[in-house]
């Protein structure tokens, strides 16, 4: 049985899936093989404070925190309908992007303490623990076993049986999980796919990986490594190429490599060039989608609006 924090935790994270019931494209450009204008290329490494022009249709930490709180809410408001008093475990919300992720480790100060060690060293949180609630517990939170489909509304929840009652009322499809998460997330006729923004910014990078200027740059940085005696051609994750695994991300070896890695990434100005290509991608496909992104941007304003009323 899997544990009731873990449910919940994917009942949280859910949102970031749902997929059903859009509008407009799935994010992607329009298939053009012309490489944009990118003018002048800055020098740069660290990635920490770079800004991206889809930043300001993404989804922020404080954002994601207050949709939780509220989706947090309407799931406890259900369980008290049947006699239990919950709260969903609060899943780790971050903010910024991981500077050993979008282009690979670019920190020397952080290679040479750690090589390719994930989470830099930091101690992992605790995984999220929820009370024991037993079986009748359980069945509120996640509902029972449901073969149909689930449901993509509140009221279709409330409609279908689910053939379970507790303290003489109806458990709906999908329990009270399933009721917290519709009630911010059910999608409505003509809305924007939940995912859009995001499949915006991966095709931007997708195209921005395959571009011919971050390819030279890629192979600038992996003739450098191969000076050093390092046969690498992943920036972005080379430790397969580097013959290293989980046992030896932060070993001695790796720390040299990864502090070669960085160096060269400098050399090659790989995160210059690769962010302002990346950049450019993403003007285009705000401009050939800037209509479902708007309105994609208005949607989340009003899911914030309904969230500050949920939250109390």
């Amino acid at each position: 049985m899997r544990p009731l924090a873990a449910r919940a935790t994917v009942l949280l994270l859910s949102a970031a899936l749902l997929s059903a019931c859009s509008a407009g494209s799935d994010g992607g450009g329009d298939g053009s093989s012309r490489e944009p204008a990118i003018g002048t290329v800055p020098r740069l490494l660290s990635t920490a404070s770079l800004s991206y022009p889809l930043d300001g249709y993404e989804t922020t930490a404080d954002q994601r925190r207050k949709l939780e709180q509220a989706q947090s809410r309407v799931t406890s408001d259900c369980m008290k309908r049947f006699g239990f008093t919950y709260e969903l475990p609060r899943s780790p919300v971050t903010g910024g992007r991981s500077d050993a992720s979008h282009y690979g480790l670019t920190d020397a100060t952080v290679a040479a303490r750690y090589g390719y060690t994930p989470n830099r060293g930091a101690q992992r949180p605790p995984k999220p623990t929820g009370p024991d609630l037993g079986p009748s517990g359980e069945l509120a939170l996640n509902g029972p076993e449901y073969k149909g489909p689930q449901p993509m509304s509140l009221e279709e929840a409330r409609a279908k049986d689910s053939g379970k009652t507790l303290n003489g009322q109806k458990v709906p499809v999908g329990g009270c999980l399933r009721e917290g998460f519709l009630t911010l997330y059910a999608p409505k006729k003509g809305a924007v796919d939940i995912m859009f923004v995001t499949n915006v910014g991966m095709d931007a990078y997708s195209r921005s990986r395959e571009d011919s200027r971050v390819v030279a740059a890629v192979k600038a940085w992996s003739s450098c490594m191969a000076e050093k005696g390092y046969k690498a051609d992943e920036p972005v994750s080379p430790q397969k190429d580097l013959g290293l695994d989980a046992n030896t991300y932060g070993s001695p070896r790796a720390i040299a490599a990864a502090k070669q890695d960085v160096a060269c990434k400098e050399r090659a100005n790989l995160v210059g060039i690769w962010f302002t290509v990346e950049t450019a991608y993403q003007k285009r496909n705000i401009e050939q989608n800037a209509e479902t992104l708007n309105q994609a941007k208005t949607e989340l304003n009003e899911r914030l609006k309904l969230a500050a009323t949920l939250a109390g």
